[in-house]
């Protein structure tokens, strides 16, 4: 469907783009808010799927053939937290330009995904890794009621080397901790930790004397950090599960 009317006096200003696809659809405000939020619309060309932006009476607004007027369906959002961010703040990085590549040809994003996301998985400000972000609510319930034999996995890294005494130590707290790489400068240790909290492992690392440097989660569950960078994030697949 497609709308070329031209301007007219007292119109300059345009009207929201809901009350013109409305019109134009013969639908109700609703109606036409769930099409633009499903990015069933566009303005000039270009997707338009914010329905309070206004539109002024000569540009063209399509709406796509077969569009329905349908709620957007809850999702999760996996995040690559860079470290030195606040988890609270991280939320600011669920945005299209940060969608991982790979997947930005199958799966459309749209504003309405980012919205009211909430923060299952926090992590410390000076950790990275992975952060999960659901609307879900089964999502939300199992990261809940699971949140103590959750198991995530953790990299990370401390000064210098870490003795056998220590590892020995290290292996009687809660976690499994295992020697990934080790030099004179430094120790890559790896945690499993079972609902693990943030700040758990410092208190770990705190009580045998380690000093660290980084930490990265890589692993909620049988969900994996993957090939995301800093500050990307990507999609919660079907057949992943937690």
């Amino acid at each position: 469907m497609t709308n070329n009317n031209r301007n007219s006096p007292g119109e300059d200003e345009g009207i929201r783009l809901a009350k013109r696809v409305a019109a134009l659809a013969g639908v109700s405000r609703r109606e036409a808010e769930l099409l633009i939020e499903n990015g069933a619309v566009r303005v000039d060309g270009v997707p338009q799927m914010l329905p309070q932006s206004r539109v002024l009476p000569h540009q063209q607004v399509e709406i796509e053939a077969g569009a329905k007027p349908e709620p957007v369906l809850p999702v999760t959002l996996l995040l690559y937290k860079p470290a030195g961010m606040a988890t609270d703040i991280a939320h600011r990085l669920l945005v299209a330009a940060n969608h991982h590549e790979p997947e930005r040809a199958g799966l459309r994003f749209l504003p309405a995904h980012a919205k009211a996301q909430h923060c299952m998985t926090p992590l410390e400000t000076g950790a990275s890794g992975l952060v999960a972000y659901t609307q879900e609510f089964r999502i939300e319930r199992k990261l809940q009621e699971d949140a103590g034999i959750l198991e995530h996995e953790v990299m990370v890294d401390v000064a210098g080397p870490v003795s056998p005494e220590v590892l020995a130590r290290l292996e009687r707290s809660p976690a499994r901790v295992s020697i990934g790489r080790q030099s004179d400068e430094q120790t890559g240790l790896r945690f499993a930790l079972k609902g693990a909290r943030p700040g758990q492992i410092a208190n770990i690392c705190d009580g045998v004397g380690l000093r660290i440097l980084a930490m990265r989660r890589i692993r909620i569950g049988r969900v994996p950090l993957a090939g995301l960078q800093p500050g990307q994030w990507r999609y919660l697949a079907p057949h992943e599960r937690f």
